[in-house]
């Protein structure tokens, strides 16, 4: 290279340089604390759209994203409220601990513990993704109060029997409805009772759902946090899907069922909704006269815990239990079985006083 040449590339660098520290930040303002550089100034929506568009590799199922979302909008409404200022203005740096603290200390008092300690963690997560993309210096969540976890403690179908005669009761359509359709009724229940399924993932499945040949069916399930699972079903419940899509085709003659269409439906041949598969359910505890049996806040997910329950009962290990449910953690299924009590049965079984009530008879 020539002398020019280099003079040339030295003082091109040199400008450029120059240039850089002389042109203003086109992007959001920025402050240095402690040597490193944060936006402190960005939009906080648009710090939660790159939230999202980091998650995404994760794979989140789209109830999950959307739960979200309801969380970081609720807790943002409430901001807007406390500061005084549109949501459009936000800021990252709005987000100090004494705002937070008093935007959760309302939603607080409208909502359930459990719905305060998801919002808590949602917007952690996010405060946390915040600090790690140099948006914040640090995460105020340390500020606000997080609920304690309640105990996780199944909440099955009371009365040793219920079970039986829900299905019974279903079958023989006891449940009030202006449009009886008790085969779905069945099938609904069943798949609570016999294959712990979760609302959401009832409302997931297809025609195509079951797969295998006979002696070996199995139900893929498209689980919480796309953890999919597939389910070893027996062909009695082959058959109730069976006769349930044969009265789908009855009900509905003019509709053509895709092996990709949902398989449980609404009265008007539409994917059955969240609210109507919920409601489905509570009416089919009330018309069997069994609604006293379902312990408070449960309603369907008291089949899966029934489901879950029936198999700690009956000798099935926490990890069998973990992959027939999709728990994503082993100590989730693991209260199923301290909860049926079998070893402190045993140990209060042993008591020697109980030789002495015998002979009182």
């Amino acid at each position: 290279m020539s002398p020019k040449g280099k003079i040339l590339g030295h003082t091109g660098i040199s400008c450029i340089i120059a240039i850089m520290h002389e042109m203003p930040d086109s992007g959001p303002a920025a402050e240095t604390v402690g040597g490193v550089r944060y936006k402190i100034h960005m939009k906080v929506s648009e710090a939660q759209q790159a939230f999202f568009a980091a998650r995404r590799p994760r794979k989140d199922s789209p109830h999950t994203t959307d739960a979200y979302r309801r969380d970081l909008a609720g807790i943002t409404t409430l901001l807007v409220s406390e500061l005084g200022r549109p949501a459009e203005d936000l800021e990252v740096a709005d987000l100090t601990g004494p705002a937070l603290r008093s935007a959760f200390g309302v939603f607080a008092d409208g909502h359930a513990k459990s719905s305060v300690l998801r919002a808590w963690s949602t917007w952690n997560q996010f405060l946390t993704f915040c600090v790690a993309d140099g948006l914040l210096a640090g995460n105020p969540m340390g500020a606000v109060a997080r609920p304690r976890t309640p105990a996780l403690t199944p909440k099955p179908l009371r009365g040793e029997e219920t079970p039986e005669q829900l299905l019974s009761a279903a079958a023989a359509g006891s449940r009030r409805a202006r449009d009886p359709w008790p085969e779905r009724d069945v099938l609904v229940i069943a798949l609570g009772l016999v294959a712990g399924l979760r609302a959401a993932e009832m409302r997931a499945l297809t025609s195509r759902s079951l797969v295998g040949r006979a002696g070996e069916l199995r139900l893929h399930v498209k689980g919480k946090g796309s953890r999919d699972r597939s389910i070893p079903v027996q062909p009695v419940l082959a058959e109730l899907i069976e006769r349930y899509r044969e009265s789908c085709r009855v009900r509905f003659p003019s509709v053509r069922f895709s092996p990709g269409s949902p398989l449980l439906l609404d009265r008007a041949g539409e994917p059955i909704g969240r609210g109507a598969l919920e409601y489905l359910v509570k009416s089919c505890y009330r018309g069997a006269g069994l609604h006293d049996r379902v312990p408070v806040g449960a309603n369907l997910h008291a089949l899966r815990h029934t489901f879950a329950t029936r198999l700690a009962e009956d000798g099935a290990t926490a990890s069998e239990i973990m992959a027939l449910l999709g728990h994503a953690s082993l100590a989730t299924s693991q209260n199923y079985i301290e909860a049926t009590g079998r070893e402190q049965r045993a140990a209060a079984a042993s008591n020697r006083t109980y030789r002495a009530l015998d002979t009182l008879g």
